[in-house]
């Protein structure tokens, strides 16, 4: 269900989560078993959506920029790889334009509550 992208970045996250100082790129990787280059990529999305920074120097790494209790499983997906919504039907018939067909509207309901679920827990909650 979810992209090797979102898991992980939330392996990364959560191997942050474990400690309290800068994790160098190297080690976490290694931790977290994620090619070093896509590794790379993951942490400039999360750095981007403000979830974690990156320092420089002889003590450098990454660090998450909020206490682990303070970022959610969702928060961490969405800076990756958002889930997806549905806001109109697919299918494109004008009796499904002004709301979302039966099937569409329960594939939306599903993904609303897999947003909730991620949305209730923490990294604290996983680490």
């Amino acid at each position: 269900m979810f992209s090797q992208t979102a898991e992980y970045a939330l392996r990364a996250t959560a191997a942050l989560a474990e400690r309290e100082s800068a994790v160098t790129a190297a080690e976490l990787a290694r931790l977290t078993d994620v090619p070093p280059p896509y590794l790379f990529k993951i942490m400039a999305q999360l750095t981007r959506a403000g979830l974690v920074t990156a320092q420089r120097g002889k003590y450098g790494g990454y660090l998450l920029n909020s206490p682990p209790s303070a970022v959610t499983l969702l928060d961490v997906i969405n800076a990756v790889d958002p889930i997806p919504r549905i806001h109109h039907c697919p299918l494109g018939k004008p009796e499904h334009e002004l709301a979302l067909c039966p099937l569409h509207r329960q594939l939306d309901a599903a993904y609303a509550q897999i947003e909730q679920t991620l949305r209730a827990q923490t990294l604290a909650d996983v680490t």
